[in-house]
């Protein structure tokens, strides 16, 4: 902090050059009323008249405005002194409050205010983007390898899945169906869980899995993305409308629509876009 920081700086001067800044503060004098010369004397002006005295006098008036041969001097800059206040020396330091002083002070500060401010605009607008834009996600089982692994980290996109329709072969973010629900219990913890799959077939399609192969309005489709053909039979059905089909690129060890069904298509998070961690898996591959 901006402030902190100075305050220490001139703590710490005051710690270890005590004689400096004394010495300084006691050769203040106003310049205007002060002149030097060569010698031990001074010049002294007053109404148009110079006097010289030895011995390096300084300046002295009376309250009539004439020399002062006196004991009392008076002061070229009176009430300067009185410009001292007792409040500073009696102020803590920042490092001598407690931590709760320290917090106070800070957002009593104008450097305090502006970071609260800062901090307040900069976590609104994450709760917003995550909200509304996008959303980080995390990979807990192998369901999706070889696409995802556990582990793996990526960014979920919210908003086109309410300006185009879903397409074949994209991976989404879902809210899982009734029917999952049932089939692993409402009181499993699992069963509130979003869960990431990818579409196969969309509303119309007729879907057959025979011989290890996915066949979608009779057609054989070709799956780089999956780590081994299919060891089960599936369908044909057609998919409803509004409505998606959703399976596990791990075809064999998937929980997926070969078992619990449909999935409405409302009920889908967002598209993930790519994943962002860790630094070698980075990248968007077998996601479209």
């Amino acid at each position: 902090a901006k402030m902190a920081s100075v305050m220490r700086v001139l703590y710490l001067t005051a710690i270890l050059f005590p004689s400096a800044v004394s010495a300084f503060n006691s050769r203040v004098v106003p310049h205007r009323h002060t002149q030097s010369f060569r010698g031990s004397s001074s010049l002294r002006r007053h109404n148009g008249a110079t006097d010289k005295r030895s011995g390096g006098g300084g300046l002295f008036m009376n309250n009539g405005g004439e020399n002062n041969d006196g004991d009392s001097p008076i002061d070229p800059n009176p009430g300067g002194l009185n410009q001292w206040s007792d409040d500073d020396d009696n102020k803590k330091s920042f490092k001598d409050m407690s931590f709760f002083e320290q917090i106070q002070e800070w957002f009593a500060s104008d450097e305090g205010k502006e970071d609260v401010k800062t901090y307040t605009v900069s976590l609104s607008v994450a709760l917003l983007l995550r909200l509304i834009i996008i959303e980080p996600r995390y990979i807990p089982s192998l369901s999706m390898y070889p696409t995802f692994e556990v582990g793996d980290q990526l960014a979920v996109e919210k908003v086109t899945k309410r300006l185009r329709p879903f397409n074949r072969n994209e991976v989404v973010v879902f809210n899982p169906p009734e029917r999952f629900r049932e089939l692993v219990g409402e009181s499993n913890r699992k069963s509130k869980e979003a869960l990431i799959k990818r579409i196969i077939a969309v509303e119309g399609d007729k879907v057959e899995v025979m011989g290890g192969k996915l066949f979608v309005n009779g057609v054989q489709q070709e799956e780089p993305f999956t780590a081994e053909d299919a060891e089960y039979q599936f369908g044909p059905v057609i998919v409803p409308s509004g409505d998606v089909l959703v399976l596990g690129d791990n075809r064999n060890h998937s929980l997926d629509g070969h078992i619990w069904g449909f999935l409405p298509a409302e009920n889908v998070i967002g598209r993930a876009v790519f994943v962002y961690w860790p630094p070698w898996r980075v990248g968007n591959t077998g996601m479209f």
